[in-house]
């Protein structure tokens, strides 16, 4: 089977450290480090892992990224970026954080997902898409109207692995619950990177700014297009990221799925959105001609899966007529031997070891404790926003189209770099669990479903400040042209 996977030992660097490293890795110019203000301390959420450490480094990345490109085309020196580290961990919860119309955010959990035992240990399933419920449902045996404890019946005569590979192989979302060591023999853990931000140059061109990116812009990535392909968190972040930058954030969602209400209201800041059947002919063209106008095209659904609708990086950086920013996300990461596998953030947790983990931490004898926000698929997207950022940069002073990855497993292995708090230390402080905890970091807007109180972003660069000038609207609102 091989050695194990080794994780990299960075248990004693600060958020600035780890900034500066990424910054290093990405190959962008180090003097603009010294623009970047990393404000305040302590744990922000109960956590063994270090996840305002991670929210911290991961919102700097994606602010200081774009505000050297503001200052490539205004010919200014950097702006500078702060990020306060406890308004940064309360933004890795914003999708939980929001008052819509009077209400507050509802459960984005289904009543059948979480932790089922089985024969040999346990097992998540993933309940949150109607598909997956009724997925898992039949795959175990149970009528599609089956209720938790019919589930936790049939559940128990599988065994945890031969349950995860079935539910691979009929395109379901459960996966089993490992140790660290049971996750770190396994080919896929020894295929992650240690580095979370992949980047690449897959066309050559030459560097150059059109006339919609020049001079004269007062945020920080206004005039760039953005086409972005997803659902859920990590991509659709990296898209309100995007836009909170001023971006034109194109959402592109099928008719054929259904609204993720508790979650597209958060996400949808700043976008604008439209329907796209990419099994339909006209359809697939017009997200030809789209791209032939964008600087950047997010993808989130498995990379066999939109190439074979003829949208792959490299037939995508042939149609656009500047280059192109080509970003995927994915769970386990795009070319290593789970590459084409289906995954979220709270089941990446469970294969990895870290809901294990977290539970000896805690020391109340529980079999997988999840950590209290889905710190994966935030740190995820905004390291897909600064790859993003970066990428631009690079496109402008070295030229040609680029393609940017990041995966959820692979930010599974950055976090646990950075080491866990010993015991129960990590767990000292009280949860943020309800919006009326953080006042001071809401902002209220009209939406096209009443009025929105959400966590505004916790990012700031001096004189190009971020901030979301659309608010949601129901999917497909708008039409399919770039402004």
């Amino acid at each position: 089977m091989g050695p194990p996977s080794t994780i990299p030992g960075r248990s004693h660097d600060t958020p600035k450290h780890s900034v500066s490293q990424l910054w290093s890795e990405l190959d962008l110019p180090i003097s603009a480090l010294e623009s970047l203000n990393l404000t305040g301390s302590g744990l922000g959420l109960p956590s063994s892992f270090k996840i305002a450490h991670l929210a911290q480094t991961s919102i700097s990345l994606s602010a200081l990224t774009a505000a050297l490109f503001h200052s490539l085309r205004n010919s200014i020196s950097v702006p500078q970026v702060t990020v306060p580290l406890q308004h940064a961990a309360v933004e890795f919860k914003s999708e939980r954080l929001y008052v819509l119309d009077g209400k507050p955010t509802p459960s984005p959990w289904g009543p059948i997902g979480g932790l089922h035992k089985t024969s040999d240990g346990y097992v998540r399933i993933h309940d949150s898409f109607p598909n997956h419920a009724k997925g898992a449902l039949a795959l175990v045996g149970c009528d599609v109207d089956a209720d938790r404890k019919s589930l936790a019946a049939a559940v128990k005569d599988w065994t945890a692995l031969d349950l995860e590979r079935e539910a691979f192989a009929n395109k379901i979302v459960i996966s089993a619950l490992r140790s660290y060591s049971q996750w770190d023999v396994l080919p896929v853990a020894r295929a992650l990177p240690n580095f979370p931000i992949k980047i690449r140059q897959i066309r050559p061109g030459q560097p150059k700014l059109s006339n919609r990116l020049g001079p004269g812009r007062t945020r920080a990535l206004e005039g760039v297009r953005v086409i972005e392909l997803s659902r859920v968190i990590a991509a659709p972040l990296a898209g309100k990221t995007l836009a909170a930058h001023g971006a034109d954030v194109l959402w592109v969602t099928s008719p054929n799925l259904p609204d993720l209400p508790t979650m597209d209201r958060d996400f949808a800041r700043g976008k604008r959105t439209i329907h796209l059947d990419l099994n339909e002919a006209p359809h697939r063209e017009t997200l030809r001609e789209l791209t032939k106008g964008a600087d950047i095209f997010i993808q989130g659904f498995r990379p066999t899966s939109i190439a074979a609708r003829g949208f792959g990086p490299l037939t995508v950086s042939e149609l656009a007529e500047n280059g192109i920013i080509y970003a995927n996300m994915s769970a386990y990461g795009n070319e290593g031997p789970w590459g084409d596998k289906r995954g979220f953030d709270s089941l990446v947790q469970t294969c990895s070891g870290m809901n294990v983990s977290e539970a000896e931490h805690f020391g109340e004898g529980e079999a997988a404790r999840p950590t209290p926000c889905q710190a994966l698929d935030h740190a995820a997207g905004y390291f897909l926003a600064a790859g993003i950022n970066a990428a631009l940069y690079k496109r402008a002073t070295i030229g040609g189209s680029w393609e940017v990855s990041v995966s959820l497993a692979g930010t599974m292995k950055y976090l646990r770099s950075l080491g866990q708090f010993p015991g129960r230390e990590g767990f000292a402080v009280e949860d943020i669990t309800h919006p009326d905890q953080i006042p001071e970091y809401l902002e209220t807007n009209e939406s096209g479903f009443g009025l929105l109180k959400a966590v505004r972003h916790s990012a700031q660069i001096e004189g190009a400040m971020p901030f979301w000038d659309i608010m949601p609207k129901p999917l497909g609102s708008d039409r399919a042209e770039w402004l």
